[in-house]
């Protein structure tokens, strides 16, 4: 998720401060990613040193607004008329677990995925009663809240199928005889970056 591009995008509409921003941000998003006011303000911070915001009026209480400017409106243009890339750098801490526990002596992998798929079961049932609550937005706001609990839902039926898809590869690794633990590598790995291949000459 992009914190830079959802504040410029608010700051598009109109000067904002810190607290301003946060309550935006939390209103348009539903509350789904609480931000708290130290993140919006180093935020900010990059973004007036990155020149896509300035500072503008102070208000009688001594409230700091923040300003776009005309780069920082070409970034939220972009920003809008791009395609969202998945990172290489986001890890999904589930996969990685059970990676890591079908590796191990002693753990019941299927046990683990059967906790995990009752947790997102649960997750699953708690998002659809709260759409439901509210299937018929009557504001911008509440249209927009439905379109991040939609994304949390079709995510979390995504965990499930991918928890029974899973459990039946474990279950054929078991039947074919090669879903054994992993022991420690002893040799002792090398320091300092992989050997370059001699270059081949044509």
């Amino acid at each position: 998720m992009s914190v830079r591009q959802s504040l410029l995008a608010i700051l598009d509409q109109g000067p904002c401060y810190g607290y301003q921003l946060r309550a935006e941000f939390d209103r348009r998003t539903g509350s789904t990613w609480p931000l708290n006011v130290g993140q919006i303000y180093s935020t900010l911070d990059r973004l007036e040193r990155d020149g896509l915001v300035q500072k503008a009026d102070i208000d009688a209480d001594g409230q700091n607004y923040y300003e776009i400017t005309d780069a920082g409106r070409d970034e939220v243009a972009t920003w809008l008329g791009s395609p969202v890339a998945p990172s290489a750098a986001v890890r999904n801490e589930l996969a990685i677990k059970l990676a890591i526990a079908v590796t191990l002596p002693g753990v019941d992998i299927a046990h683990v995925i059967q906790v995990q798929r009752s947790a997102s079961l649960r997750t699953l049932q708690e998002l659809t009663r709260t759409k439901n609550s509210t299937d018929n937005p009557e504001s911008a706001e509440e249209l927009a809240w439905l379109l991040v609990v939609d994304s949390l839902i079709f995510a979390a039926e995504a965990e499930v199928r991918w928890l029974d898809h899973s459990e039946a590869r474990l279950a054929r690794a078991v039947a074919a005889g090669f879903a054994t633990p992993l022991p420690l590598n002893t040799e002792i790995p090398k320091r300092g970056r992989p050997a370059k291949s001699p270059a081949v000459s044509s």
